[in-house]
């Protein structure tokens, strides 16, 4: 029986695809390791957007094949799209598959199980394995698009595949990860389809499932190389988006045709051998993720906006409580925020990426709008939700950027109520305007403005975890694990989130995924400590939500 490991980095829409790749991966049969050291194959899937998350790729890739020098490693995602051939090069890396052609992986995982008979074509990989053949799989799981002409299959060193290319286990010598890596990837421009595979819930232990509803970005940030591996806008249509909420609550099942797919214990899997068409447990709360989610529906004829999605999502699916994830400032209407405060199924969290407060920086990054802008949304988020979770990226360094403009960023954050941030010390993306500019600004003074923005960062969360002292608030259970022992009593806890996106432990063990109302009685750490609302039901406390 086949063992697989899958290894996460970056934003959430990568998680997406990571959890849907393991949902896949579990239904054709395969074993989920624990760990890499145990797993026969381990896919990485790999961000890109800064340096510092290419070398951590690296270097788990490094520490991987020291662990487990037999297993085969495929390596994916936003890097595998950009850089393939480096990532082919290291030592242990069998495959490189780029988001072009993810979708092709659990049929690799499948032919590497199996041996199967597979070959590359001149337009193309072909992976044509009876149960493929057989089952409807290709052309009508939205995970499994058909190859297309612009595959480009090689073996480092090799050159690209001839068009009378031998047969692909011959070509991979598949028992033998010291082998050359292969590569499969593509012009990422030249896949307008919506590349995603529905998830049950519960993957990677997630009590929260990331619905990936949009993908691509038509921005040209100019320090920014995402549109460059994630392609063009698009969008899953929005009665798609209906149905998996309605599944991911288990208010419907999930269509049969989807799980149709090979086996990595056998040459074909039936449907009876899948466990259940509905999710492993009904979601209470769901993540709508994307690369760019404000520009959702978009690219639909006809064109749908983000904020009809949401209501249709309120009208049409019993789910408890949805949450966003980043949306870009000028995505924040009047519209969108009133519909937030008019309901408690939104959690009360808004990360909006602000990448400086310097007006001239943000006219270099090419940036839509200016730090005025910026304040107005700020404004109307706290006017409408006081206790709402607000978050921004900012990045410390872009080249350029003077001491003056460093100061001006801190200034307009620790004037506004930012609960959290995330910092990005700039590196050069290949092919990016910004890598090319003038006035490139030396590391040590990057790293020392993105460690005085970490600084404000922290005294800003921690200011805002102190103000919700003495309050009420009704949280999610989280999965547990055996680390779930309070550091300073090592009594037992169960970790929570609340709404506005702060992680609280409430004492003794609790299932995972149920609704607490828990009163805030302290601050420890990065977190709050929190004890069930009816223990306490004698004291009268205001509510947070």
């Amino acid at each position: 029986m086949t063992t697989f490991y899958i290894q996460q980095f970056g934003c959430r829409a990568t998680q997406a695809d990571g959890a849907a790749l393991e949902r896949q991966l579990l239904d054709r049969g395969c074993t989920q390791s624990p760990d890499p050291a145990t797993a026969a194959i381990v896919v990485l899937n790999t961000c890109t957007v800064t340096a510092a998350a290419d070398a951590q790729a690296r270097d788990a890739i490094r520490k991987i094949r020291a662990q487990n020098p037999a297993a085969r490693l495929i390596v994916t995602g936003c890097y595998a799209q950009r850089a393939p051939e480096e990532l082919a090069s290291l030592p242990g890396v069998s495959w490189v598959v780029g988001n072009s052609h993810k979708p092709h992986i659990p049929n690799l995982v499948t032919q590497i199980a199996s041996a199967a008979f597979a070959f590359v074509s001149e337009k193309g990989i072909v992976i044509p394995s009876e149960a493929t053949e057989g089952s409807g799989l290709v052309g009508r799981n939205p995970f499994f698009p058909t190859a297309s002409p612009d595959t480009y299959s090689h073996s480092v060193g090799a050159g690209l595949a001839p068009s009378s290319a031998p047969q692909l286990a011959e070509i991979l010598q598949l028992g033998a990860p010291s082998e050359p890596a292969q590569i499969l990837t593509g012009d990422i421009f030249a896949h307008p389809e919506f590349l995603s595979a529905p998830i049950q819930g519960g993957e990677s232990h997630h009590t929260r499932p990331i619905l990936k509803i949009q993908d691509g970005c038509n921005n040209r940030c100019s320090f920014c190389v995402i549109p460059y591996v994630r392609g063009k806008s698009r969008s899953l249509p929005p009665d798609q988006v209906i149905r998996e909420i309605q599944f991911l609550v288990g208010q419907a099942p999930l269509p049969v045709s989807v799980f149709s797919s090979a086996s990595c214990t056998s040459s074909i899997s039936s449907i009876s051998s899948i466990s259940s068409t509905f999710p492993c447990h009904s979601a209470r709360e769901i993540v709508l993720s994307g690369i760019n989610l404000g520009t959702y529906g978009r690219d639909l004829s006809p064109r749908v906006e983000f904020i009809d999605l949401l209501r249709r999502i309120l009208d049409e699916t019993p789910v408890e409580r949805l949450r966003i994830s980043s949306i870009e400032p000028q995505d924040v209407t009047q519209d969108l925020i009133d519909l937030f405060a008019s309901t408690d199924r939104i959690a009360q969290h808004f990360h909006m990426p602000l990448q400086s407060a310097s007006d001239r920086v943000l006219a270099a990054m090419h940036r839509w709008y200016r730090s005025e802008h910026y304040a107005r949304r700020v404004d109307l988020i706290r006017d409408h939700l006081p206790n709402a979770a607000l978050g921004a990226d900012v990045i410390a360094g872009f080249p350029g950027e003077t001491e003056s403009d460093h100061a001006t960023t801190l200034a307009f954050i620790d004037s506004h109520p930012f609960t959290y941030l995330h910092v990005f010390s700039y590196s050069p993306r290949p092919g990016t305007k910004a890598a090319s500019m003038p006035d490139q600004v030396p590391a040590q003074v990057i790293k020392r403005r993105a460690r005085e923005l970490r600084a404000l960062a922290e005294s800003k969360s921690t200011a805002f975890r102190k103000s919700q002292i003495n309050r009420t608030a009704r949280v999610l259970t989280l999965h547990r694990d055996e680390h779930s022992l309070n550091e300073q009593t090592r009594a037992a806890y169960t970790p929570a989130l609340s709404s506005n996106y702060l992680r609280v432990q409430v004492p003794g063990i609790h299932p995972s995924n149920q609704w607490q109302d828990v009163l805030i009685t302290a601050e420890e750490g990065n977190h709050l400590l929190g004890e069930p609302a009816s223990s306490c039901s004698e004291l009268s406390v205001p509510s947070v939500l």
